[in-house]
Formats: structure tokens, sequence, C-alpha cells
């Protein structure tokens, strides 16, 4: 019987040991595979421009290579795959700038963005955030870089894509609009305040995804006792980041200035009786379907808290504007495309 610990022990280390070992073999098989497909479409591209073939997706040479390739070699040869092996080293001409940290699945997803600050960015925030494919294709659905971009000035849109995302202040955490697509609310459908919350509670993981990197969630319906009175806040997280609570109500409709007004006691209160010696001071967002830009400019002003009015929206939002927003933030059509190769600087 005294033999059994150090046997287990022995198991489990050796599961250990092996359990790594696969998970590096893993990393360096894909990054083998990358750095193969990049050298692929280098072939690919110089073959092209040596016979002046056509240079697109309609090319023929990626119609016969994908039949001679799969018919020598087997899988991994489509037709598709071949327009992003291709388009991997157009982006990337530099095999250097190739990042180690992302597989070929995730330079699949993101090659699919023909704007190549999006491209960046979107690698730098895999990079940053150690996202899955699965939650890369989250992201990008819900169009993230073009609504970060939106709220940043060309000199912000360019460090965007970059360097990612960097958490510094509470204005990093903010976006305007927020997407809750993930909860799958129909769009003619009534639903309450109580409702949502409870979506965006049981959807947790979809929601800090949306939120962004640094948010714990600490609970919902946080009760405030002040003179015998009872107040709710609807959502309270910890920013591990920025050290402060993040008080977030929600609001079906239109906000109101006194949603504002509430918000801003919440603050006050939690500044004075939650916070810890360490802390930051707390955050406030409201967070309604509506708000009126003037209401909002008029009701906050004095406010010395950091409280902030933002948008959500259960649908997407049109691929087109935010594309045509984004360009003018940029300037002209010629400025925008004459920025296209900045990762490779």
């Amino acid at each position: 019987m005294s033999d059994v610990k150090p046997y287990d022990d022995l198991v489990d280390q050796i599961g250990n040991l092996l359990a790594n070992a696969r998970l590096h073999a893993a990393k360096a098989i894909n990054t083998l595979l990358v750095q193969t497909y990049w050298q692929i479409g280098k072939y690919i591209v110089e073959y092209e421009q040596r016979g002046k073939q056509k240079s697109d997706y309609g090319s023929e040479v990626l119609d016969r290579l994908s039949k001679d390739l799969t018919s020598k070699y087997g899988r991994g040869f489509s037709r598709s795959n071949l327009v992003y092996i291709r388009k991997l080293y157009l982006s990337f001409p530099i095999s250097e700038t190739l990042s180690h940290q992302l597989s070929w699945s995730h330079y699949f997803e993101i090659l699919k963005n023909d704007d190549s600050l999006a491209i960046s960015f979107y690698i730098k925030q895999c990079e940053k955030e150690n996202w899955s494919v699965r939650e890369l294709k989250r992201q990008m659905k819900s169009m993230l870089f073009h609504r970060l971009a939106l709220s940043k000035d060309k000199e912000g849109v360019l460090t965007l894509s970059q360097k990612g995302t960097e958490t510094q202040v509470a204005t990093d955490i903010i976006k305007d609009p927020y997407i809750f697509e993930f909860l799958g609310i129909p769009q003619q459908y009534q639903y309450l305040e109580g409702e949502l919350e409870t979506r965006l509670i049981q959807n947790l993981e979809h929601f800090l995804l949306e939120l962004g990197k640094g948010f714990a969630f600490i609970g919902r319906q946080y009760k405030i006792t002040l003179s015998n009175r009872h107040f709710f806040v609807d959502l309270v997280f910890y920013h591990r980041i920025l050290k402060c609570f993040v008080l977030i109500d929600l609001k079906r409709g239109e906000i109101e200035h006194n949603d504002i007004g509430q918000m801003n006691l919440y603050l006050n209160y939690f500044a004075k009786e939650e916070n810890e010696q360490d802390d930051n001071p707390p955050i406030g967002i409201v967070l309604g379907a509506y708000k009126d830009h003037i209401l909002v400019e008029y009701a906050t002003e004095n406010i010395t808290n950091q409280l902030f009015v933002s948008k959500y929206q259960l649908y997407l939002p049109d691929k087109k504007q935010l594309q045509a927003e984004l360009e003018k933030i940029l300037g002209s059509e010629s400025e925008f495309s004459g920025l296209k190769n900045i990762q490779d600087e």
C-alpha cells in the first residue's frame, strides 16, 4: 500500500511530461505549416510574375495547381486554401513578420479581410488575448476593429493596427456601440430589462469577450443601502488591469438624465464604501438602446466621476457604413490605399 502514492505520482509526472511535449509539438507543427504555406505562396507569386499571369482570385494557375497538388499530395490544396496561401505571402512578404503564436487556421480567418489595417489588428489581438479560432471568428463577425476604429483619430487607428488595443485608462475599455448579437433575441421581440440582464449572464463568456480584456464578474443586482433605501446595480465587474470596479446599468430603451444621475450616485457609493486602499476610482457605464447626445452632454457636464454613456445593438451594424466611416477617419481613398502595407514597415 505504501507504494501506491509514489507510483501514482510517477504516472502523473509522466502524464504531465507527455502533455507538455504534445503541446510543444503541436505548436511546432503549426509554426512549420505556416512557414511552409508562406513559402508556397512565394513560389506561386514569383511564378505568376515571371509568366505575367493574371494575379487575382480568378487566376487559372490556382485552378490547375489545386488539381495537380491534390492529385499528387492529397488534401490541403483546395483552390480556396491556395487563394489564402498566396495572400499570406502578399500580406507578409517578409517571413520574419509572421507570428509564431498563430496557427494556419487563425491566418485563414484573418486573411478573409481585404483591409490590411484590420489584418494587422486581428493578428496583434490574437497574440495579446490568446484567442482561439472560435473566439477570433466571433470578434471578426462583430466587426470589432471597425467599431474600435470609429472612436479613434487617424493616429489612433494606425496605432491600433500596429499594437492592438492597450488598456491604460478608462476610455480604453469603452465601446459605442456594444454588440449583443450572441443573445439571439428576435428582432421584433419585446424584451424587458431584466430579461436582457439574464441573457447576458447566461452568455457570460461571450459577454466578457465583448467587454474586452481584464473584466472579472462580481455579481448582478448588487445591493446598495442608503438611509434605509435599497438600490441595485444591474451588473458589477472588477477590472484587473485598471484595478477598479466597473458598474453597468442596462436600459431597454432610451437613456434618460435620471439614469445618469443614478449611476453617479452608485459611483460615489462605491468610491467611499466598496473601494479598498489600492483600488482606483470606479467606472460607470449606462448602457441603453438609444441616447440623445445633447441630453447626455448636459447630464454629464461637471461630473467628476468616470461615467460613460453607450449604446448597445442586438444586431451587427452595417459593414459598408462602418467601412465608409473608417475611410473618412483615414482620409481620402488614395491616402487609405497608401496605408495598405503598414504592417510591413
